[in-house]
């Protein structure tokens, strides 16, 4: 197979362009292509010459990859559903709201962090996607040129693939690739604490991690991963970084009935994240097979947002969208899996 030449930093693209012996400033001319505009082929780029065409051609592909399905919501919401270089299938939400076109992409193929509440989990880890299997999922929707923001919140653990997850960012941001403010881009994860490190170092897209409770033992019991990287390490490590006035921290919890509901774990919230200028971001449980969890009633959820408002805790409650399309995540691509 050939190598793509869409998901190439800059930098890569001018090795690649001196390995060819072609000038220099045809780096910046493929990476206009690549991620500026609208074209699906080596052939289209009409100010290289022929001959550089022919060059790129025998070693590379352009690399786009078209969603196989979509499924649209009630409410707008879409979910599309990309195959992979390893045969199997990765889901991207596109989530219209107001002014607002949010793209949720995923990093890897399944997820090895096995978390309770989690459908991708029960997939097992499949694979990385690289940087251009990432970017992809912005570039191949039908609202590619509308998109606004950008999370990393679909399937996998954007810090277990850190390389490809930050030479994606580099094309969303820099300005040879499409130009997006990083301050539109959010990174989610479980807290995996050396990739959030040098996310932080090399990025200055937002931090959003998912908490779901404050206590050590039920946090283990949804997430294994609090056994390698303990809540309060993570929480020790992000209040040594200065966020400044424009990067944001947040938090995801997910509501689960009679698990982390009470008034303990409001008082507990607030003694962990005392001192942290952060959002808290409630989340409405979508079920999934295998698993006992439930949302709690909706009149739990708006007093649990409003009891951590009067904390001093920043609160919001996550709109439920997609409800009608396999709104939780993972539950497209494992039927996709196994279609009985």
């Amino acid at each position: 197979m050939k190598e793509s030449l869409f998901g190439k930093t800059l930098p890569e693209l001018q090795n690649l362009v001196a390995e060819l012996k072609l000038q220099k400033f045809t780096a910046k001319q493929i990476a206009g292509w690549l991620y500026k505009k609208e074209i699906s082929s080596i052939n289209e780029m009409t100010d290289l010459s022929k001959k550089t065409r022919e060059s790129l051609n025998e070693k590379f592909e352009f690399g786009l990859i078209k969603p196989t399905k979509v499924q649209e919501s009630n409410d707008g919401t879409k979910k599309y559903l990309f195959p992979t270089a390893q045969n199997k299938f990765v889901e991207t939400a596109m989530i219209p709201e107001y002014d607002r076109k949010t793209v949720c992409v995923s990093s890897q193929i399944g997820c090895k962090m096995g978390c309770l509440f989690c459908m991708t989990a029960k997939q097992g880890f499949q694979g990385q996607l690289s940087a251009g299997e990432i970017v992809n999922q912005v570039k191949s929707i039908a609202e590619a040129g509308e998109v606004s923001n950008i999370v990393y919140m679909g399937m996998g653990e954007p810090f277990d693939n850190i390389n490809e997850v930050l030479k994606s960012l580099e094309i969303f941001t820099a300005d040879w690739g499409f130009a997006m403010s990083p301050r539109r881009i959010t990174v989610s994860t479980i807290g995996i604490i050396p990739g959030m490190i040098t996310f932080l170092e090399k990025s200055e897209a937002h931090l959003a991690v998912s908490l779901h409770t404050p206590f050590n033992d039920e946090r283990q019991k949804l997430m294994p991963v609090q056994i390698a990287y303990p809540i309060e390490e993570v929480l020790a490590e992000i209040k040594s970084w200065d966020f400044g006035r424009q990067r944001r921290v947040s938090f995801e919890y997910i509501l689960f009935e009679g698990l982390n509901d009470t008034a303990r774990h409001v008082q507990e919230l607030a003694r962990i994240l005392n001192g942290l200028k952060c959002r808290i971001n409630l989340i409405r449980f979508h079920p999934i097979p295998g698993t006992p969890l439930k949302s709690p009633d909706e009149k739990t959820i708006q007093q649990f947002r409003e009891h951590l408002n009067r904390k001093g805790i920043f609160t919001t409650v996550r709109a439920s969208r997609g409800q009608d399309i396999y709104a939780a995540c993972g539950l497209l691509s494992t039927k996709e899996l196994n279609p009985g």
